[in-house]
């Protein structure tokens, strides 16, 4: 097998292997961390999925699958204490010492949160604030932390995941250009860990080096030719999220979150059966737009939770969608031209393609199942 090969199909291994990891959920573990930071004192809201924090230190006293207030509210002494011994602020090399004021529930786009309420006093007025974040790291290396921190009517962003736990940031810097930088990383960010969004794309990309001809697939003759219809495809998906994705982070369309993981759920369904029962061959550019709609909701959903800066809300959005074009467009990338040269093969035909996206189906037939009757399948 030449190394072309053996690339190709360590990539592709990758992408079909992606979902086995702990996020088998359309949107995977994050938390919300918003620090207001008025001269010496530091006023906290940390928003902690319960599913989490049930995974972390358990919350579910019955052990029946469904937490209660009162389960959780039993806990919430546990909850402070394991998450803020996660959490360390400083300034001027000293500590800010965290405690704990309350706490209550709420509601994301993913299932319920506990909102935790807490207050830090610095030693002196707060310049440069060291934040190192270490919640949920040592038994979900995929979770990370969305950071807003706001100052005399200024906002800035940061990600927190295991590779960048610790972080200095600057209180009165919060400019224009690093706020757009924040906001392109959380688009990437998101595209990256996106599983769905992946296997919606791949599966919409497999079969743009073949042909449909003569009741099988067949490979496209240049390399042109496939580029082109990428391009058609990738260019479709991007027009379509961007509408929804601008319409629902303005708050002028609202779709409910299960309608709309469940449709992308079903994206992923359809796209997967067209390669193995072509059923709208020729014109997967028009279902690309049509699906890509739902997707934009999706990545609204996202961007919404992330608590967008009013005063920069339009630099944000379009900081985000860049970030999700940039990740959209390493993936076609990578893909593009090792499938081309791969195209030929049985391997690519029969393996890649068919049995592939078998396996794409499936899995996106347990979201849909998952999404639309609210159960638990797969842990």
């Amino acid at each position: 097998m030449s190394a072309v090969r053996r690339v190709f199909l360590g990539l592709m291994a990758l992408a079909m292997l992606l979902p086995a990891a702990p996020a088998w959920a359309h949107k995977p573990s994050d938390s919300y961390l918003t620090l207001d930071v008025e001269q010496r004192q530091v006023r906290g809201q940390w928003d902690i999925a319960l599913r989490d924090l049930d995974m972390a230190i358990g919350l579910d006293g019955d052990g029946n699958g469904e937490l209660t207030w009162n389960e959780v509210r039993s806990r919430q002494d546990a909850i402070a204490a394991y998450a803020l011994a996660r959490l360390k602020l400083a300034a001027g090399g000293a500590p800010c010492p965290l405690r704990s004021s309350a706490m209550l529930l709420d509601e994301h786009s993913d299932g319920a949160y506990a909102v935790l309420r807490f207050t830090g006093s610095c030693a002196a007025d707060v310049a440069d604030l060291d934040v190192d974040y270490r919640l949920l790291f040592d038994i979900d290396p995929q979770h990370k932390g969305l950071l807003q921190l706001r100052h005399g009517g200024q906002t800035s962003t940061a990600i927190f995941a295991p590779d960048s736990a610790h972080q200095t940031l600057r209180v009165s810097d919060a400019s224009a250009l690093r706020q757009f930088g924040d906001y392109v990383r959380h688009g990437i960010w998101h595209i990256w860990i996106g599983f769905d969004h992946i296997l919606f794309l791949l599966s919409l990309l497999l079969p743009a080096v073949l042909v449909y001809r003569d009741g099988r697939w067949q490979g496209r003759d240049t390399f042109r030719a496939a580029a082109i219809d990428v391009l058609r495809i990738v260019t479709a998906f991007t027009l379509a999220h961007s509408i929804t994705l601008t319409l629902a982070t303005l708050g002028v369309v609202t779709l409910p979150s299960r309608l709309v993981e469940s449709a992308i759920a079903a994206s992923v369904v359809l796209a997967a059966l067209n390669n193995i029962w072509p059923l709208f061959h020729g014109r997967r550019a028009l279902v690309a737009f049509g699906f890509g709609l739902i997707h934009g909701f999706g990545f609204a959903s996202v961007l919404l939770d992330l608590g967008l800066p009013r005063a920069s809300l339009l630099l944000s959005l379009v900081g985000f969608n860049a970030g999700v074009e940039i990740g959209q467009l390493t993936i076609v990338l990578l893909f593009l031209p090792l499938a081309f040269l791969a195209r030929n093969t049985v391997l690519y035909r029969r393996g890649m393609l068919g049995a592939g996206s078998s396996l794409i189906l499936l899995l996106a037939l347990v979201w849909l199942a998952e999404r639309g009757l609210d159960v638990k399948l797969l842990a």
